[in-house]
């Protein structure tokens, strides 16, 4: 969403976008030795005071107040930026900028300042129950990595920033998730086992956008926890299990067939043995079963022949 320009009354409309910018601040150091120094000041002239009487005592006294009044106004503005927090400097409900700048800085007394928190933050969201392409019940949870980028966003869009962002991964977390099946089972579509990658970076995409009003930007997403729901777990693990079985299975039997093909080749190239159709087949049939097997075959020793 495009930042509005604001009104050329400084009035701010509800809803508006307002974009961040620096406040206007001096160096904090002067400023604190003059207000220490007008501070001593005005405690003198009231100690003098009490000395004198009549029309000088008012008129010291006076000047004492002024003084003391002007050092705490002085001491009031002094505010101090630690590197990672920024300060939004707020007059009157109206916002007046944002000081970055580390260190001890002198703004207007009279204003309010928020600190915001602008260093990287860690978020994991809640574990969901969410269903998968496929409508199976799985279980997933992922971890956020994000920053405050715009602060004036952060304070003046939203509520809570960081409520925000919890509701909104969330929301974006159960979005992926019932928009990707849980496996692919040797398919070419993109699925949340098998392509972590991309769903993560699909992810951050849409995380990111949903939660660019607040001013924050994703930084990294990782998906912490997936896996299919209890209730199904053991029927998807014998499915899986299966899966696997005849998989290798399949390998097992092309490389069968590959060795059988071979030794038939090499008995003919060589002339080891001529061997009509019907000798060819039991051959075949043999090496399948030795090759094939699960269990250790044993040799027979054929006293006859294959007719008899």
């Amino acid at each position: 969403m495009a930042s509005q320009v604001p009104a050329a009354d400084g009035n701010q409309r509800p809803g508006q976008q307002v974009p961040e910018r620096p406040a206007r601040f001096l160096p904090g150091l002067p400023v604190l030795a003059a207000a220490v120094a007008i501070l001593i000041a005005g405690i003198i002239l009231l100690w003098l005071a009490s000395r004198f009487g009549g029309d000088a005592r008012t008129a010291l006294i006076w000047l004492g107040i002024v003084l003391l009044a002007t050092a705490f106004l002085g001491l009031r503005g002094l505010t101090a930026v630690v590197p990672g927090r920024a300060h939004v400097v707020q007059l009157f409900g109206r916002y007046r900028g944002t000081i970055r700048e580390p260190g001890l800085q002198w703004v207007n007394p009279f204003t309010n300042r928020i600190v915001v928190s602008t260093r990287i933050r860690n978020q994991e969201s809640a574990q969901a129950k969410v269903n998968d392409a496929d409508g199976n019940p799985i279980e997933i949870a992922a971890v956020v990595v994000w920053q405050v980028r715009d602060t004036a966003h952060a304070i003046y869009s939203v509520d809570d920033f960081t409520e925000f962002v919890t509701i909104q991964t969330e929301t974006a977390v159960r979005h992926i998730a019932s928009s990707y099946p849980y496996d692919s089972r040797g398919s070419e579509k993109l699925s949340l086992r098998d392509n972590a990658d991309e769903v993560t970076e699909r992810l951050s995409a849409e995380l990111a956008e949903r939660v660019r009003p607040a001013g924050v930007q994703v930084i990294e997403t990782r998906l912490t926890r997936l896996s299919y729901a209890p209730e199904i777990a053991q029927a998807m693990l014998r499915q899986q299990q299966a899966s696997a079985v005849v998989g290798a299975r399949q390998r097992i039997v092309e490389g069968a067939v590959g060795m059988v093909q071979l030794a038939l080749q090499r008995l003919e190239q060589e002339g080891v043995i001529e061997l009509d159709e019907e000798r060819k087949a039991a051959m075949v049939s043999n090496l399948l079963v030795v090759l094939c097997s699960e269990q250790a075959t044993q040799q027979v020793v054929n006293t006859g022949s294959l007719y008899q």
